[in-house]
């Protein structure tokens, strides 16, 4: 079974919010590339274009709004008036019109120029020469010297503008699509690392021996195909890696290409998917051919599951446009010669989601697990991300490495990260042991809050329940020891944790580990129950946990008797919800009853050994609750110390 990180048992005393029991930390699961990155960008595109026609449309309000407000159409009488009056003090003519100023218009800021149509008048000029404006000067006349060529030349304008806005928005839209409108919306945006730029060997890639070995012969033969093509071997078409996140997957793609030295090309599912149908394949065919030019090369597709879901519709398939890129991918990597050079790679960590044409052989020949590191593999990351870091001399990476059990290589860069963060924050040019420890409690439980205030009597019961699990962890001999005990409370809503530190990783587990770590999760409410003669909502999570691990035990790993070795636990691959719609459970209800009646008996005992053994050592229960409120967190050597000699040779109890 995967291994699974050490349990930190955490109470919450608040009403509706859960103790969170932790399991190491897992990592941040990356979004699977679902597009949604690219229809963000089609709705700034659109954004983009509404507001411009929005602009453009308040410009032709305004313009149109000062030009009515500078001028104003006249009648020719009404001018005649005007110019009798003595109120017209300049006039221009032109072929079509008469333009004239009078001398007070009644605005103040600014000019009006009224305007008129052109009458057959041959005493107009005559009477204009004659005239005086009632200042007694002379009216200015001016004379506008035709000119068609501010005509066609605004044609021509009125023509052109509209079209190179209609071209930028048009350059705008391309360069968020990765080409141009109808000459590359479908070019590949694929990232081109030449010749060993990738910056990234094997010797960089730490705890995946396994990952890498399997790997070389890809490098070997990018290097020597001649070797394997004169004994007819046929070089892999794809190799996909598959791991949970952070496990290196897309770090060992690069490591292929910078030890084979040949161009690579990366970039992710999502990139495919666009707001167009037929965009997809169109990129996919594009890349392929950049790719065919560069042979032998390496074309690595991040988050393939983006692409590469089932086109089953009932399982949450019949999407067109993915399905065209996938098809056009599976038509792609058919249609390359065996021995072309081209390599494809892909990384996902939901390979049970992926269409099984990508799984045939022929396509993705290869599937390179990449999983949890062991404790040496730890180790060595470890010390990866420690090479360009200050380390104290109480730096232990072997202890830090067992700590982490079930950290990706992701979440160890993190913890490390973080040490040299809070290090940097204190002034110190080096990382101390200590800076790790709390940085692992930051990463894997939340940060520690300090600054909330709690009663006297919330820390009573915590600090009774966090000592009811160290007590359990310490008694029970496959589950502990115990690393530290705090009833400070964290970001995860805990008001406490109990944290283990196994000693060794186990590749599976057995059914009297299993008892004992359902034990230890009722430790926590036992020992609220024992003391206060009362419980409280803080063992949720304990609760939860206990009975998830009981039903595995009942119907997944055929460890009840009365049930026996038949499997009825639900397939986990079903995450569809076609699937979960159309799932039917495959056993009777009676079946079902039985399953409970079980589930409950294992919880029972558990129970009650849980509370017999912490009421054989309720007095160290009451000391290290005592410590606790005293000194909030306790380390291993302080915790069992509170258990004298007669305690320590009952270490051992048998489930």
């Amino acid at each position: 079974m995967d291994n699974q990180g050490p349990n930190n048992y955490n109470y919450n005393n608040g009403p509706g919010n859960n103790g969170s029991g932790g399991n190491g930390n897992n990592g941040g699961n990356r979004p699977g590339g679902n597009g949604g990155r690219n229809n963000r960008g089609g709705q700034g595109i659109m954004a983009f274009i509404l507001l411009t026609l929005v602009a453009l449309f308040v410009y032709a309000l305004i313009s149109n709004s000062i030009s009515h407000a500078s001028t104003q159409e006249k009648s020719y009488s009404d001018f005649i008036k005007q110019l009798d009056k003595g109120n017209v003090k300049s006039v221009e003519f032109d072929s079509y019109e008469i333009d004239y100023k009078l001398v007070d218009d009644g605005h103040k800021d600014y000019d009006i120029t009224y305007y008129t149509g052109r009458v057959a008048d041959d005493e107009l000029v005559p009477t204009l020469k004659k005239a005086k404006t009632s200042e007694g000067k002379s009216i200015e006349i001016k004379a506008a010297i035709p000119d068609n060529t501010s005509t066609w030349i605004f044609n021509i304008l009125s023509f052109i503008v509209p079209l190179i806005l209609l071209w930028v928005l048009l350059a705008f839209v391309s360069k968020k699509m990765g080409g141009s409108m109808g000459m590359g919306v479908g070019k590949s945006t694929a990232k081109v690392y030449v010749e060993k730029s990738t910056g990234v060997n094997f010797k960089d890639v730490a705890g995946q021996d396994e990952a890498k070995e399997s790997l070389q012969e890809v490098v070997d033969f990018l290097h020597n195909p001649k070797r394997y093509t004169d004994i007819g071997a046929k070089l892999p078409k794809g190799a996909l890696l598959v791991g949970p996140p952070g496990t290196g997957k897309t770090l060992l793609a690069k490591a292929v290409a910078g030890e084979a030295g040949v161009p690579f090309f990366s970039l992710a599912g999502s990139d495919f998917v666009e707001m167009f149908v037929g965009v997809g394949a169109s990129r996919v065919r594009d890349l392929f051919k950049e790719a065919q030019k560069m042979a032998p090369c390496i074309i690595f597709i991040d988050e393939i599951d983006a692409i590469g879901k089932s086109r089953d519709s009932r399982y949450g398939g019949g999407n067109d446009e993915r399905e065209q890129t996938l098809n056009q991918m599976l038509v792609e990597m058919d249609g390359f010669g065996v021995n072309e050079g081209i390599i494809v790679m892909a990384a996902t960590n939901r390979v049970d989601i992926l269409d099984p044409a990508i799984m045939r052989p022929g396509r993705f020949d290869r599937k390179v697990v990449v999983g949890r590191p062991d404790v040496g593999g730890r180790e060595e990351i470890l010390g990866v991300h420690a090479k360009k870091k200050p380390l104290a001399e109480d730096v232990d990476l072997k202890q830090i490495a067992q700590t982490t059990a079930g950290f990706t290589g992701a979440d160890l860069e993190n913890l490390m990260n973080e040490a040299a963060i809070r290090a940097a924050g204190e002034n110190r040019e080096y990382i101390t042991q200590d800076d790790i420890r709390k940085s692992f409690v930051k990463v894997g439980i939340g940060a520690e809050k300090k600054s909330r205030i709690i009663s006297d009597k919330e820390k009573r019961i915590t600090a009774y329940h966090e000592a009811g699990h160290a007590i359990l962890f310490h008694l029970l001999p496959d589950v502990g020891p115990v690393y530290t005990v705090s009833i400070i409370p964290t970001g995860a809503g805990a008001a406490g944790y109990t944290m283990p530190l196994p000693e060794k990783d186990e590749m599976f587990n057995t059914k009297g580990r299993m008892l004992q770590e359902i034990v230890v999760d009722l430790g926590g409410r036992v020992a609220e129950e024992l003391v206060f003669d009362d419980i409280t909502t803080g063992a949720s999570q304990d609760i939860k946990q206990a009975t998830k691990l009981a039903r595995e035990m009942v119907t997944k790993y055929g460890m009840s008797d009365n049930i026996g070795l038949i499997c009825y636990a639900d397939d986990e691959e079903e995450v569809f919800i076609g699937r979960d719609l159309a799932h039917a459970k495959n056993y009777s209800e009676g079946i079902a009853s039985a399953i409970d009646v079980e589930v409950k008996r294992i919880i029972d005992e558990s129970y009650d050994k849980a509370k017999s053994m912490i009421a054989e050592y309720r007095d160290v229960l009451d000391r290290c609750a005592a410590l606790l409120l005293e000194k909030e967190k306790i380390t291993r050597d302080e915790f069992e110390a509170l258990f004298d000699e007669d305690s320590k040779t009952a270490v051992g109890h048998n489930i």
